[in-house]
C-alpha cells in the first residue's frame, strides 16, 4: 500500500507539473475511450475505475465543465444518463498519456529488470482476470 501511494503521488506530481489534470481524470477518459461509442453509464465508470459514487459525481461535474465529457439522457430510462467523451476529452487523454507513460516508466519501469517487469505484467494480468 505504501509503495502504491508513493508511486501514485509521484505520478500525480508529474501530471501537475505538466499542467495536466489529476490521474482520476485519465482513468475516466480511458474507460470512455475503451467503451462502445465512447459512452458509459456512471455506475459502469464507477465499477471500472473503483471511484466512489460521490467522488465520481463531482469529478464528472468538473470534467463536464472543462468540456471533456457531456451527459446525455439514456433513452430507455429518462432518469438515467450516459457520460460521453468529447473530442476535447480524447485530446486531453492523449496529452495526459504523453506525460503519464514516461512517469510510469520513471517511477516503476526503471526500477525493475526485465524478469521483474515480466513477473509484474503476469501478476497484473492474472489479477485483472479475477476482478
Amino acid at each position: 500500500m505504501r509503495a502504491q501511494q508513493i508511486t501514485l503521488a509521484a505520478i500525480e506530481q508529474d501530471l501537475k507539473a505538466a499542467g495536466l489534470p489529476p490521474l482520476s481524470w485519465y482513468d475516466v477518459l480511458w474507460e470512455l475511450t475503451q467503451a462502445t461509442e465512447g459512452k458509459l453509464r456512471p455506475y459502469e465508470i464507477e465499477e471500472r475505475t473503483l471511484l466512489a459514487q460521490h467522488n465520481l459525481s463531482r469529478l464528472l461535474d468538473r470534467m463536464e465543465k472543462a468540456g471533456l465529457v457531456h451527459r446525455e439522457i439514456f433513452s430507455e430510462d429518462g432518469r438515467g444518463r450516459w457520460v460521453v467523451i468529447t473530442e476535447a476529452g480524447s485530446a486531453m487523454r492523449s496529452r495526459m498519456w504523453a506525460a503519464y507513460a514516461p512517469a510510469l516508466q520513471r517511477h516503476v519501469g526503471d526500477k525493475l529488470d526485465d524478469a521483474q517487469a515480466g513477473q509484474l505484467a503476469e501478476l497484473l494480468a492474472l489479477l485483472s482476470r479475477k476482478s
